[in-house]
């Protein structure tokens, strides 16, 4: 409707001030208008009051105040302003909302960086000990490629963070309004492409480093860390704090000597990159503020990378101008120009993105206003130079890379499925205690997945029969038992910790799994296999709306559910209704799977069906469907 989309225009076109674009008009949705345009590629001038968290972010001298000073009073908790500065340094505040009465039991949810989702066996060892000594004794892989720890005491952060960093890691923009953990495919391949994009996603993680002393002043007393980043070292040959630097008099680089490039607000909000390979959406490409696809010559060597820009999850319940949004493909740019392009596509959405509207503060507003070819000038106004055409490659498929494979260097890895992403001991199920034993006997390299769970790289083909009985006397299954279902679904942790959640995920997942299974049965459509995800808010981090079949939560037992996503992961689903009652799972899902029986086209998978059918017609379909009437 028009007037949805002109009061979406109100609220996206507001970049530092309101009068940065011209009247509300179609151009905002992808036509072109070169009067709005010009106005944008004016930097806005700044005559307005800043919000709220934007004057926190620039009173944090470089996110050091109030948090330094929070961290060292009596409080098992920090202030509320110190709260929003850690988590530029990895952590959020967190109470267990079941436990009632007073006092809160204030805890700490410590999230760590890992670049392409690497895990080296000595970090994994201390992390391991760090969650047993000092959180609540499991740990979390998150759908970013990295661990959480939960249940950390304030008066013991400093441990925590300090060998994190000693060690040679960090916890550095795990969250925050920076550059967050960089994805890529999670497959070791030894072929040059695969090689390519676990390289080049460390490079984008260390260009986007914020830059602050805040991180060794606070967790290290100001002394240097003891080893330097990892990643950082693995790609120092491609000169990168000489390439963050350079200032082309185009307006990236910030008068702010602290932060050449997020200067002291940083930026409108958290920004995702993920780098892959043709062919290979294992990391949910399209869900990210830019995605990069490696693109090789016929003999393996780099030429440039595919871009494309503007993906994010996050959205509000009944706020029509916050939305899912799969990005948008953006051109083709060559290897030696990759830095300053990255840099480009930063600097536009520092100086244009939303900073009054939090809600819409995401770059995918930004470029949706714009419509992607403005937002491509806009980019090139800081880069200098015309964005080339996006190169043909293959469609994207879709694989979690689970069970053994062969790397193609005579070494082995394997895939090992975690339900939700919860590494813990409990009963005859000994994950972690596992990982540990895998870890310590072999010296094992890890590599966290996009699904939430992991990978063991560099394998010797002779250890594979022990690492299979090892994994079998702690209790876990081999991937051909792990229902497709479960081996496809993702749910973030929800409650009872997370602050936002409206109700349960990892912990309903399981048995929602088994409810769809049953339905799945009972209809003989055993064969099916949908992929599902589901979160206990609209935010988004399990990345709902790309899934075949989603659950939102939106009320205390209650979800929206979403339907139409891609099994390849790469258009948005839509809302099919509100506030199903969790009671209402199988009459609600029973119709749609019949008009899905009867109506499909040969080899259709699910989402692919309701994409293409629509909310209207499974609508009217479920309306006159009696229940029990239809079977495969």
């Amino acid at each position: 409707s028009m007037k949805f989309q002109l009061t979406a225009l109100a609220v996206l076109c507001a970049p530092f001030t309101a009068s940065a674009f011209v009247t509300p008009s179609s151009k905002a949705f992808g036509v072109s208008s070169s009067s709005s345009l010009s106005m944008v590629l004016e930097k806005p001038k700044q005559d307005k009051k800043l919000s709220k968290i934007e004057i926190l972010k620039s009173n944090s001298e470089h996110l050091i105040v109030p948090l330094k000073e929070s961290l060292q009073t009596e409080e098992i908790s920090v202030t509320k302003d110190a709260m929003q500065i850690l988590k530029y340094h990895g952590s959020y505040m967190q109470t267990d909302r079941e436990k009632k009465g007073k006092p809160k039991d204030f805890q700490f949810m410590l999230r760590l960086k890992q670049p392409a989702g690497e895990l080296p066996p000595d970090l994994f060892r201390l992390v391991d000990d760090l969650s047993a000594n000092h959180g609540q004794g499991d740990l979390r892989a998150t759908t970013r490629q990295c661990f959480q720890i939960h249940g950390i005491m304030k008066g013991n952060l400093k441990t925590v963070i300090s060998s994190i960093m000693n060690i040679g890691s960090s916890t550095v923009g795990a969250c925050g309004d920076v550059s967050r953990n960089v994805m890529t495919t999670p497959a070791p391949f030894s072929s040059p492409e695969y090689k390519l994009a676990n390289e080049w996603s460390k490079v984008f993680a260390h260009l986007f480093r914020p830059m602050t002393p805040a991180f060794s002043e606070i967790w290290l007393d100001g002394e240097k860390a003891a080893s330097v980043e990892y990643w950082g070292k693995q790609v120092e040959h491609h000169n990168i704090d000489e390439n963050m630097t350079r200032d082309t008099g185009r307006g990236i680089i910030l008068p702010d000597s602290t932060e050449p490039l997020y200067g002291d607000r940083y930026l409108p909000r958290k920004f995702k990159i993920g780098v892959t390979v043709p062919g290979d959406n294992s990391i949910d490409i399209y869900t990210n503020d830019i995605g990069c696809v490696v693109v090789t010559n016929d003999k393996g060597e780099l030429e440039g990378f595919n871009v494309m820009v503007g993906g994010g999850m996050g959205r509000t319940h009944n706020k029509e101008t916050t939305f899912a949004r799969a990005a948008d493909h953006f051109g083709f740019v060559p290897k030696e120009d990759m830095m300053e392009c990255m840099k480009s596509i930063l600097a536009a959405q520092r100086d244009h993105g939303n900073r009054d509207v939090r809600a819409n503060a995401r770059m995918k507003y930004l470029v949706h206003t714009l419509g992607v070819d403005n937002f491509r000038t806009l980019v090139e106004s800081y880069f200098g130079q015309k964005i080339q055409p996006w190169r043909e490659i293959p469609d994207f498929k879709y694989n979690d890379w689970m069970g053994w494979w062969d790397q193609g260097d005579g070494k082995l890895f394997y895939g090992l499925h975690v339900d939700n992403g919860r590494v813990k001991d409990e009963g005859d199920f000994r994950l972690k205690t596992c990982l540990r034993v895998l870890v310590d006997k072999f010296n094992l390299s890890m590599i966290l997945s996009p699904t939430q769970s992991l990978i063991f790289r560099d394998i010797n083909p002779a250890d594979k029969n022990e690492i299979e009985s090892i994994l079998k006397d702690h209790g876990i299954v081999s991937i051909e038992e792990v229902d497709p279902l479960a081996r496809l679904a993702m749910a973030c942790p929800a409650l009872p910790l997370c602050g936002l959640a409206q109700t349960e995920a990892e912990r309903r997942m399981p048995s929602y799994i088994e409810r769809v299974r049953s339905v799945l049965n009972k209809m003989n459509l055993d064969d099916e296999e949908i992929l599902m995800r589901m979160t206990g808010c609209p935010n988004g981090c399990a990345r709902p709306y790309m899934a075949e079949l989603a659950f939102v939560g939106d009320g205390p037992n209650s979800y929206q559910i979403w339907l139409g996503g891609s099994p390849v992961l790469t258009r948005t689903a839509y809302p099919f209704i509100a506030k199903m009652k969790d009671e209402n799972l199988e009459v609600t899902l029973e119709p749609i799977l019949a008009m899905f029986i009867q109506q499909r086209q040969e080899f259709e998978a699910f989402g692919d069906f309701c994409h293409r059918a629509g909310a209207e017609a499974i609508e009217a379909f479920s309306q006159s469907y009696t229940l029990g009437s239809v079977k495969a």
